[in-house]
């Protein structure tokens, strides 16, 4: 390799990676608002249109529900066909079935077109992640593709922030809060059109002569960690199970699961909780709910501190510790009045260290497998986590109304718990690791072992 050459990984942080992240974060900012939109539009739509507490569920869930399907497709699609296309079609797709709702008439049409966004939201988490993280200099990594976690709470911030703005609106408000996330799709879906392929991704296709010129965007001769006149390497959906990923499967999809079931419980029927501690009072409930979605972003400071300093590892234990206690004091104190500033200050004690733990659901997938499988893995890892928070939003309403508040925040600690408890036991260290060692940290070890095996043998006899 000539002297002055460097590879995209070692590359300084700089402007032209500031101009792919604000490519990329057309996905997370659209998912975060399209799931934050329903959750005062959901609360204003019951006044107008006739729902059971079943189908209340349903509709909160859609969303989630659909992912499941969009994610699981989209992530298999963005690897075969490419970050860009993919990215570009979506983003149609979700335009059009935002402004569908405008026209819904009945809870059932409701759920259905929450259900179709799904589709569409699904597939952005198969798209961003993968494209920033085959871009991004290791030594930055870590806030680099964390820092699509922050669009998303940022997403979801503004739209609870804007449909508060709509409530003015009257009796059809919950409409536009619906419609709303229509503007952003088409602006970004405009905004991408001179966006670059992956080198890698390219590379991996047999299409490396497009190469050097995306290269040469990136700085003086940045050259990629790979031959890109190598052959294409062929893989298949179940690869992601193989060579020891399977074990990468579950851990991500399990502290995915742990982080996003309280978050999404809590966070769609936050405005019925509110109520039911005593805040219904002057729309109390829902200015409780915007303050609070905002504040989470508070999670983002330590992140972007100590994540590429301290590491991946320590900030996932740390989450879940902080979450964990947070919600343990929620449920003790649930019936006892709290004074509205200390149940917000609480509720953002939870939503901010589960915004900080949240950054390692970018992370962690798009850094343990490799390039020909990575946006795959994601979409099903995405799938899984989809499944389990679809079904505990969906039985949140059911569970409040049978169970209680308390009992309801008592079982989301215990999730926590559990989530800490893996990371504590899984997770493993990738901080300063280039992408192609990160992706193959149990080849690595299995080669260790193949190679100590005969120098033992040898040692022994």
């Amino acid at each position: 390799m000539n002297t002055n050459e460097v590879t995209m990984d070692a590359v300084p942080f700089n402007k032209y990676h500031l101009k792919l992240i604000a490519y990329c974060s057309g996905c997370p900012l659209v998912t975060g608002y399209v799931i934050g939109s329903v959750t005062i539009a959901l609360s204003v739509m019951g006044t107008q249109i006739s729902m059971t507490p079943v189908m209340s569920g349903l509709i909160g869930m859609g969303t989630l529900l659909g992912m499941v399907f969009g994610s699981i497709i989209g992530g298999y699609l963005t690897d075969l066909i490419g970050r860009k296309k993919i990215y570009m079609y979506d983003f149609i797709f979700l335009t059009v079935a935002a402004i569908l709702q405008f026209f819904i008439t009945n809870s059932m049409q409701a759920f259905i077109l929450r259900l179709v966004l799904g589709l569409g939201v699904g597939a952005t988490f198969s798209i961003a992640g993968p494209y920033l993280a085959e871009f991004a200099p290791q030594k930055n990594r870590g806030n680099v593709v964390g820092f699509l976690n922050a669009l998303w709470f940022i997403g979801y911030a503004l739209s609870n922030v804007v449909c508060y703005l709509m409530l003015p609106l009257g009796d059809g408000a919950w409409r536009w809060m619906l419609v709303s996330s229509a503007v952003l799709t088409f602006g970004w879906s405009v905004a991408i059109r001179n966006m670059p392929e992956s080198p890698r991704w390219l590379t991996n296709k047999g299409r490396g002569d497009e190469v050097p010129a995306i290269l040469a965007k990136i700085g003086d001769n940045v050259i990629l960690d790979c031959d890109p006149t190598i052959e294409p390497e062929k893989s298949s959906f179940t690869d992601i199970f193989k060579n020891g990923y399977g074990k990468w499967v579950f851990f991500v999809a399990a502290f995915w699961t742990m982080q996003i079931i309280p978050v999404f419980a809590i966070g769609t029927y936050l405005p019925t909780i509110m109520e039911q501690m005593g805040f219904a009072d002057g729309n109390l409930q829902y200015l409780g709910s915007a303050i609070i979605n905002c504040l989470y972003l508070i999670g983002l400071v330590p992140i972007f501190l100590y994540m590429d300093k301290a590491g991946r590892r320590p900030t996932l234990i740390a989450s879940f510790l902080i979450c964990t206690i947070a919600l343990t004091i929620l449920g003790f104190t649930a019936n006892t009045n709290l004074p509205f500033w200390m149940v917000l200050a609480l509720f953002v004690m939870f939503g901010a260290s589960n915004t900080a733990g949240g950054s390692h659901e970018f992370v962690y997938p798009n850094e343990l497998f490799p390039t020909q499988i990575r946006a795959t893995a994601v979409g099903f890892v995405t799938g899984l986590t989809r499944i389990l928070s679809a079904v505990s939003t969906f039985f949140t309403p059911v569970v409040l109304e049978n169970l209680g508040l308390q009992t309801s925040l008592y079982i989301c600690a215990g999730i926590s718990v559990a989530g800490l408890v893996l990371s504590i036991v899984m997770a493993p260290e990738t901080k300063d690791m280039n992408l192609s060692d990160a992706a193959n940290m149990n080849n690595s070890a299995k080669r260790r072992q193949e190679v100590a095996a005969p120098i033992a043998e040898d040692l022994t006899q």
